[in-house]
């Protein structure tokens, strides 16, 4: 069953390069304004920046009926990180963060969560000749596959990201991550599909999402949107609704059955609309898209005749009759 969360640090204070935006909230106010967003059912934490005593977040799901989607493990924010953690040539700098990773696992098992997800933004670069592109590979490999042996039955999800904090990401597309888990060969690994990161690095989430699955690796699903030119974190649907709509209707076709997690900034908007918004809009898409698989939408897609596909979009998810 789909359900839905929000990454708890955008339910406060955020800021840009010139601008802050909303109120400081502690970690208590942050679930209870989620719990007062409807449809809301989970959050992801930070850790360790924002949650790292386990009794008191098992105390705030179990006071305001939440639960955790992610324990989300922040890799790139230490100093000694700031030319990347997990790809550091220092080799105690790589086990600092290897160590988060482990302890983000801990801290997952203490409250009931079943996943980690860790963005690696620090590692990657951004001029020619500036790196060496296989010793940095078999860092990813050593560090991660060191992280997915602690604790398996806690599933280490992976992030790409086109780029930022670098300039480019070593882990900027879905391939290169199916790639780099497929060489660990250790259990316990999957990969995190944000929809704002497949768009902007020139990719079709529908289409990754695909590759994800047919890979057999877990995959954990972030929704946002924005103008393909860069990570803006914009609401669900807000410039790609068909785009995000095929993308739902492949989540469904592939059973689905996890946290949909809002990875989305409010800054200048209405907080609690905003994360309405995207619960929302995506139930309803969800729901239409049921209605047009019932009226033969896959049967349309194998036969491939597009202009056919088309007008039925234009019936049935669009509602120009």
């Amino acid at each position: 069953m789909i359900r839905y969360a929000v990454i708890s640090s955008f339910l406060s204070k955020t800021k840009d390069r010139f601008h802050e935006y909303n109120q400081t909230l502690d970690l208590e106010q942050k679930f209870k304004m989620a719990s007062e967003i409807p449809a809301m059912q989970g959050l992801e934490c930070v850790y360790p920046y924002e949650v790292n005593a386990a009794d008191e977040v098992k105390a705030l799901m179990k006071k305001y009926k939440l639960g955790i989607s992610a324990v989300n493990v922040n890799v790139k924010a230490e100093p000694e990180f700031r030319n990347g953690g997990l790809t550091s040539p220092i080799k105690s700098v790589r086990d600092k963060a290897v160590r988060f990773i482990k302890e983000a696992k801990d801290f997952a098992a203490a409250i009931g969560a079943d996943k980690v997800t860790c963005c690696p933004l620090g590692d990657g670069y951004e001029f020619n000749f500036q790196t060496d592109y296989s010793k940095n590979w078999e860092y990813l490999k050593e560090t991660f596959g060191e992280a997915a042996r602690h604790r398996p039955e806690i599933k280490l999800f992976i992030e790409y990201k086109p780029s930022e904090t670098r300039g480019t990401c070593f882990l900027n597309n879905a391939a290169k991550t199916i790639l780099l888990i497929n060489q660990i060969g250790a259990p316990g690994l999957g990969v995190t599909l944000d929809f704002g990161h497949s768009m902007y690095g020139g990719n079709n989430p529908a289409e990754e999402l695909a590759l994800l699955h047919d890979s057999k690796l877990p995959y954990y699903i972030h929704i946002n949107d924005n103008d393909a030119k860069w990570d803006w974190d914009y609401f669900a649907g807000s410039k790609h609704i068909l785009a995000y709509a095929e993308f739902l209707y492949y989540l469904r076709k592939f059973g689905y059955d996890d946290y949909l997690t809002s990875d989305t900034s409010p800054t200048r908007f209405d907080i609690k609309g905003m994360f309405e918004a995207n619960n929302r809009l995506t139930a309803k898409l969800l729901k239409v898209i049921e209605t047009m698989e019932e009226k033969g939408l896959g049967a349309l897609i194998e036969a491939g005749e597009y202009m056919a596909i088309w007008k039925f979009l234009e019936e049935n998810l669009f509602g120009l009759k």
